[in-house]
């Protein structure tokens, strides 16, 4: 595992505690490095991390795209503010930025303390995923599967217009009553 930075210094710690498989780099020695690549920056700055990823290097990877368009406007009463539209998503952005990457959108409406192994009173939870690439959903959705999630495929990118703003409403319960401990769950 590479993790990509601009500022080495605040990873040291990290890396002294992750041992031998881990390593930090740049951007794009990151995006060389790795066969899945996790994109969890801020979403205000997630086109430039492409950038200094190296769009070529991005071609033919899969991307988690776990970013979100939150504005730097604070919440209103626990609703958070979006620099996006309903018309178009910020992973449909990234996607036009980097046309032979296959971003699959992941992880964008939970805490990072639920991603692995969530244990919820009400079962397994759901993790909304989507992207224009099959293979690369599957590859995720094997990884989801790994770490306790019912993977509910939502299409091609155009879904992430819907799977962006879920985290606005989960984050609203966390803001309102400090309680992050919590996921949506796709009931049929």
């Amino acid at each position: 595992m590479k993790i990509g930075t601009r500022d080495f210094g605040k990873l040291k710690n990290w890396l002294a505690k992750a041992g031998t498989g881990a390593s930090i780099g740049s951007f794009s020695e990151a995006a060389n490095f790795g066969e899945i690549i996790v994109l969890c920056s801020k979403g205000s700055v997630a086109s430039e991390v492409l950038t200094l990823s190296g769009i070529d290097s991005l071609n033919g990877k899969t991307i988690i795209d776990t970013t979100n368009p939150i504005s730097e406007i604070p919440p209103q009463n626990g609703v958070l503010n979006f620099f996006t539209s309903y018309n178009e998503s910020l992973m449909e952005k990234l996607q036009k930025q980097a046309p032979k990457a296959n971003f699959v959108k992941c992880f964008s409406s939970v805490g990072s303390g639920l991603m692995v192994n969530p244990q919820l009173k009400g079962g397994k939870p759901s993790m909304f995923i989507c992207g224009n690439d099959d293979s690369s959903k599957k590859q995720i959705k094997e990884i989801l599967d790994t770490f306790g999630w019912d993977t509910e495929d939502m299409g091609k990118v155009e879904a992430a217009r819907a799977i962006e703003p879920l985290c606005i409403l989960w984050c609203i319960p966390g803001f309102l009553s400090q309680s992050w401990t919590h996921a949506f769950k796709l009931l049929k």
